[in-house]
């Protein structure tokens, strides 16, 4: 069941003033140069077998702020400085649970420039937001309204690569509830040719957002590429536009995915998808570009999530499922099916099928038999030691 009330982030667009600029460019910086100092003294303890936590670089960034070298940390609000000690504390839990890699130290110009700041390190009242070290308040453009009385519990604010500015505001929204259950159930089968196809028999259209500015991208890239290398402002200006033109293509493509994948957990109890290795996908060189395009991992995710908030359930049928190979009429397991096949004739019920709408089918029926038998709706990559769900095995076909 879904937590009583859901911590939502509510992330906005703001325009800061030269000032407060300024002061969030310092902001980032001090919190890299304090990511990177405390994750250099945790390797050096690690070499010689030491334990360093959370308190032990607080107490080093203590020293720090006291050195005329590091004297300049004192100019930024310190709450941004500790909460990315707690970030890297996380990062080494996840390694030592052995959920992620050792974590790595942040670049100037590729890492993500954000800071987080507690309740301490901000004011919000009237629907105004002021940040330490700031006499003025963010001017926020606000494309929707917090939850009625809330108040957020975390502030981050972050640039992105175009040069925008944004602020991500969480806090609990007693909106989101379990919806009334329903015992509807849908297969869904993901492809490149057609985004989704339903076991209902719907097809949804894939958008293609990246090909729809290819060109425009491709001569920005161009541009860019024949620009000297080094910190000129040309070639800051021709890597902002390139920059630009991603970034429009990422929220053509998250809005749509929001949109649909809100209405798959609304319309249905249960979805159905695939598990998919994507990783070993896109090393194919020929569709690698089409199926990042698509962003299967990333609507998967937002299935999963918003599937938690309303009650619903996901489950991923295993990878190895015979799905597109099964004829979902009688049963009978062709031999090959090649990609080239779209639709195809059961040899023993005769039935004509669409390759990827009997897929979904299959998939649907696979999952719903999963969920009697109650296997685990994460597939075991993600869960260690769980039940892998659907490691179904392979029907014969009878002579």
């Amino acid at each position: 069941m879904p937590p009583t009330c859901v911590k939502r982030a509510f992330k906005y667009r703001f325009y800061p003033t030269d000032e407060q600029a300024a002061e969030l460019s310092r902001t980032f910086g001090c919190v890299r140069k304090v990511y990177n100092l405390a994750l250099a003294a945790r390797t050096e303890a690690w070499a010689r077998q030491e334990r360093v936590n959370y308190n032990a670089t607080s107490a080093m960034l203590t020293a720090w702020k006291k050195t005329e070298e590091l004297s300049y940390l004192n100019d930024v609000s310190s709450v941004p400085l500790q909460q990315t000690l707690r970030h890297l504390q996380t990062a080494f839990t996840h390694f030592f649970a052995k959920r992620a890699k050792y974590p790595r130290f942040k670049s100037q110009k590729k890492s993500r420039k954000s800071a987080e700041y507690t309740t301490s390190g901000f004011r919000f009242r009237d629907g105004r937001l002021t940040l330490a070290k700031m006499s003025e308040p963010l001017t926020i453009v606000w494309s929707r309204p917090l939850p009625e009385g809330a108040t957020p519990s975390t502030v981050t604010v972050s640039q992105d690569s175009a040069g925008r500015w944004f602020v991500s505001m969480l806090c609990e929204d007693p909106a989101v509830k379990p919806l009334p259950a329903t015992d509807t159930a849908v297969g869904t089968d993901v492809g490149l040719d057609h985004l989704l196809r339903l076991s209902t028999g719907q097809k949804i259209a894939n958008p293609r957002h990246e090909r729809r500015d290819r060109v425009r991208l491709t001569k920005a890239q161009r541009e860019l590429s024949h620009k000297a290398k080094g910190d000129g402002a040309n070639r800051a200006k021709a890597r902002r536009k390139v920059a630009r033109i991603h970034a429009r293509i990422a929220d053509r493509r998250r809005d749509g995915l929001h949109k649909l994948t809100t209405r798959l957990v609304r319309e249905n109890q249960t979805n159905v998808i695939e598990d998919l290795t994507l990783r070993n996908m896109v090393k194919n060189r020929s569709l690698a570009r089409a199926i990042s395009d698509a962003a299967w991992a990333e609507f998967r995710s937002m299935l999963e999530y918003k599937a938690q908030w309303y009650g619903r359930d996901v489950v991923a049928v295993d990878r190895f499922f015979p799905s597109s190979k099964l004829c979902s009429t009688c049963g009978t397991l062709q031999d090959k099916m090649p990609l080239n096949v779209r639709t195809w004739t059961c040899e023993r019920c005769g039935t004509t099928h669409d390759r990827d709408v009997n897929a979904a089918k299959n998939l649907l029926a696979a999952g719903l038999a999963v969920s009697v038998c109650g296997a685990g709706v994460r597939p075991q990559r993600r869960t260690p030691g769980g039940q892998s769900a659907t490691k179904q095995k392979t029907p014969r076909r009878e002579p």
